[in-house]
């Protein structure tokens, strides 16, 4: 498989953070959740198209729920497994899966910028 350039990594996980909308038969506009992870206080989003290696088992996270809808149901999220990420500490990058084969990175960040430690691993330096 060939390496994916920084720049469209970038652009894919760009993607992947914004919530889009779709408009339905209606005309209105239905609404799609940003998938978020909750672990030790800190939210993480996915990142697309990164080749990171699975470390130790560090425990359950937490995928809120998604509420576009707007209603008032409250709903407490789902379980995951949350992995080490070899070479990156937790409080940066995590993944998280069923198993360690399946798991999915997910970083923390503000804003639009990805963390230093992982623009690294995505440039394979």
């Amino acid at each position: 498989m060939g390496r994916v350039g920084p720049s469209v990594v970038l652009a894919a996980a760009m993607l992947s953070l914004a919530a889009c909308t779709a408009d339905n038969s209606d005309g209105e506009e239905a609404g799609s959740c940003v998938y978020q992870i909750r672990y030790q206080d800190r939210t993480y989003r996915d990142v697309a198209n990164v080749e990171f290696t699975v470390g130790e088992k560090l425990g359950d996270a937490t995928k809120p729920p998604c509420d576009d809808t707007g209603s008032d149901a409250k709903e407490s999220g789902t379980l995951e497994t949350a992995y080490e990420v070899d070479g990156i500490s937790p409080d940066v990058a995590i993944a998280v899966g069923d198993t360690p084969s399946e798991a999915k990175f997910v970083a923390a960040y503000s804003g639009s910028e990805l963390p230093p430690e992982v623009k690294k691993l995505i440039d394979g330096s």
